[in-house]
């Protein structure tokens, strides 16, 4: 796995979306075997942060509290894991790790099991708006859902995305059975867009902002604007529910090193690019400086303080997904809490 501590990194296989169920299983088990013998060693400082994909400005927070040794200051050691592809959650659940980067959206499934529920709980939102949306080539046309009708839509082929698609076209009057949604894992969207779709599921700070960069003219369909319901947390940083119960002070210390960190971001979005790009040299430096300035405006837009989690609109979600029969029961706003929030 990448593994990131203030000094070393260590370079791991980097899954893409796409691979087949059973092999990420395989992957998934194995990774529980090997962490396992090392999990034995672990002491009460040793905290293990799983990403939720390869480093990006999502987790700029996180990688200057490392830098800056804040979470040496605050006698925590600390290591910056890439886990396989969504796996940091079955991880997670497993004792495994302390925290992890996942999203409202997919958390929701995980906790709402009526049997085998995953033990574990949001404790901050990383952005306090959603900024995900549809993206399209501004020659395609497409300015608002029901324009979709009779086009290409590169899905990741989930229930979610079926059943938003499928909202934001029917509320927009559009016929979704019309929509011709191609199932399409591919990671860079321009090429998809170029080739083989007409409109892809994106999230701005990153697609969008790379396209700023590059020039590329394109329309955009805001999930959060065109419906509240759909202005969900994504990503956010989770816990252990379990391990946190039990170390309640350490929660606190983490997470106060990690909102100074993404504090700072907010405050010196280009130190903070550049200490990203230490961890992530592989990473454009255009699209990061770029992303970092327009995150700087949404980590805590709107929010009381960094990672503060409005219950009303946590809670809209989850009962816009139960309606949607994505989630196995009602849970209303569960799943998070603010109270480690400094």
């Amino acid at each position: 796995m990448f593994t990131y501590t203030k000094t070393t990194w260590l370079f791991n296989l980097n899954i893409k979306r796409g691979i087949k169920m059973r092999i990420e299983k395989i992957i998934i088990l194995t990774l529980l075997l090997a962490i396992a013998v090392t999990g034995c060693a672990k002491n009460d400082s040793a905290i293990r942060v799983l990403l939720d994909w390869t480093p990006n400005t999502n987790h700029t927070g996180l990688f200057v509290a490392l830098e800056k040794g804040w979470f040496e200051q605050a006698g925590l050691n600390v290591t910056i894991t890439q886990p396989p592809e969504d796996g940091a959650l079955i991880l997670l659940a497993s004792g495994k790790a302390e925290f992890a980067i996942s999203f409202q959206e997919s958390m929701g499934p995980a906790i709402a099991k009526e049997r085998d529920a995953l033990p574990v709980k949001a404790i901050a939102g990383i952005i306090s708006h959603n900024t995900s949306g549809i993206m399209s080539l501004k020659e395609s046309g497409i300015q608002r859902p029901s324009d979709l009708c009779g086009r290409r839509f590169a899905s990741w082929d989930t229930p979610l995305v079926t059943a938003v698609v499928r909202h934001i076209v029917e509320k927009d009057n559009g016929d979704f059975a019309l929509v011709n949604v191609i199932p399409n894992f591919a990671t860079d969207a321009f090429s998809a867009l170029k080739t083989d779709v007409d409109a892809i599921w994106i999230y701005y700070a990153w697609d969008g902002i790379a396209a700023e960069v590059s020039r590329i003219e394109i329309d955009y369909i805001d999930f959060g604007t065109f419906d509240s319901r759909l202005d969900f947390y994504t990503p956010v940083l989770v816990t252990n529910s379990i391990w946190a119960e039990a170390n309640s002070q350490t929660v606190k210390t983490f997470l106060a090193a990690v909102s100074r960190g993404y504090y700072f971001a907010i405050e010196n979005p280009e130190e903070a690019a550049e200490i990203l790009l230490q961890y992530a040299p592989e990473l454009d430096r255009r699209l990061v400086a770029r992303s970092q300035e327009f995150l700087a405006e949404h980590y805590k837009k709107d929010a009381v303080r960094w990672g503060e989690i409005d219950p009303q609109r946590w809670g809209d979600f989850y009962r816009w997904m139960f309606e949607h029969g994505l989630l196995e029961k009602d849970i209303g706003s569960g799943g998070f809490t603010n109270e480690y929030l400094p």
